[in-house]
């Protein structure tokens, strides 16, 4: 029985409007742009190379800033972050929808691209260290995977509105349904009041943490744990883009590629929940192991495919480890930051995941290059075995630090 002047009893359900509703109109905002940022790159007189270089300007500008995003979130607070976050969002793509009808276009959508990537670290790390402290550690993951779930529905979806507002306003349509999802996630951010995380954060004496601190005083989980997370994120990134190019090696036209894609992601999106609750449950190596292997496996036998039907399968599958995984990796660095010098501990956790990031398709191209399409799918997929290994043995010796 509840003691009288007890608070209720936690619920996602209550935060869920200011926990959940910016993050997926933003990523709303986001997805709508990314199928059209290399056309616009093209009309603008971009070669392929060029093209696909802005494209990976938002990613880059997102790794690089994932330090200073840190910073900025400890000044200002999680709530204004967001705001700044979003708002300089929406007048970057602003920005980008003008590049068509202004000299030096390309430039300035460019510029546009890595200030959105770096918006986006911004906006993502704060959220995430808000749900650290507001969200009871037997919520954590699934508060964390309905968050990485979150961003999942709104790319899905952005394509979609951002194709139907194209029909009548050409290819900067995209751009506008992206400044309108941004600009909607600062105003929600704006007038909803932060929540306070259970039992606040007291503050302590002595001098505040910094980045060089926090790095040094937990290397230990960074060359560890971090490890496996950078493998997870190569992993991930990597999955994106074999399936387009093994669609097209098996001669599969667009059209069949985007419907394998789109099916895939699917997937994806429906089991978050499900397997944020087995996290909280079980512990985090019930899903950390069994959706490395996962992925792994499928990338594994895509080399073996040969049509539709076969390809379709292993997206699928790609697509189930994929799911499963949602938040793993926010919820593993909120397991293991500090309550002091959290915001610049998950500033360095996001910058190795988004080097992982960076690296798997890397790795793709440099096997490709040197040996066969293939041998490079098989090799990402290895990245999954290695993945499983760590946190098999890593996630074990660390439980101390956290409830697992």
């Amino acid at each position: 029985m509840t003691p009288p002047n007890s608070p209720p009893p936690f619920s996602l359900r209550s935060i869920a409007v200011p926990a959940f509703g910016p993050a997926l109109l933003f990523s709303i905002g986001q997805g709508a742009i990314l199928p059209v940022v290399a056309l616009s790159a093209r009309e603008l007189g971009a070669s392929v190379a060029v093209a696909a270089l802005i494209v990976t300007l938002i990613g880059l500008g997102s790794w690089f800033f994932n330090l200073p995003a840190s910073m900025i979130t400890l000044k200002f607070g999680e709530r204004w972050s967001i705001v700044g976050a979003a708002a300089a969002g929406a007048a970057a793509l602003l920005a980008a929808g003008l590049s068509s009808v202004i000299p030096d276009g390309l430039l300035l959508l460019a510029v546009a691209m890595a200030v959105v990537g770096m918006a986006a670290s911004v906006f993502s790390l704060a959220r995430q260290k808000y749900l650290t402290e507001a969200v009871p550690v037997e919520f954590r993951a699934r508060a964390l995977s309905t968050l990485g779930g979150t961003n999942r529905i709104g790319i899905f979806l952005g394509p979609f509105i951002g194709a139907v507002v194209m029909q009548f306003a050409g290819i900067s349509g995209a751009y506008w349904v992206g400044v309108a999802g941004m600009t909607a996630a600062a105003v929600l951010a704006v007038t909803i009041p932060d929540l306070q995380a259970p039992g606040g954060t007291s503050g302590t004496s002595g001098p505040a943490p910094t980045l060089r601190g926090v790095a040094v005083s937990h290397a230990g989980v960074f060359l560890t744990a971090g490890a496996g997370i950078l493998l997870l994120s190569a992993l991930r990134s990597s999955r994106q883009v074999v399936i387009p190019l093994w669609a097209d090696h098996v001669g599969l036209d667009a059209s069949h590629a985007s419907l394998l894609y789109g099916l895939s992601g699917a997937i994806d999106m429906l089991v978050f929940y499900p397997a944020g609750k087995v996290m909280d449950r079980r512990g985090r190596l019930w899903v950390a192991v069994p959706s490395t292997l996962i992925m792994g496996t499928a990338l594994l036998l895509i080399p073996l495919t040969g049509g539709f039907t076969g390809l379709l399968l292993a997206a699928l599958l790609i697509g189930f480890g994929n799911g499963i995984s949602s938040g793993l990796v926010m919820t593993l660095g909120a397991d293991f930051s500090p309550n002091q010098g959290r915001g610049q501990f998950l500033g360095l956790w996001r910058f190795i995941a988004d080097a992982g990031s960076t690296a798997g398709p890397v790795l793709l191209s440099a096997v490709t290059a040197a040996a066969s399409l293939g041998a490079g799918v098989m090799a990402t997929g290895i990245l999954g075995f290695a993945a499983a290994a760590v946190f098999a043995v890593v996630l074990p010796r660390l439980k101390h630090r956290r409830n697992y």
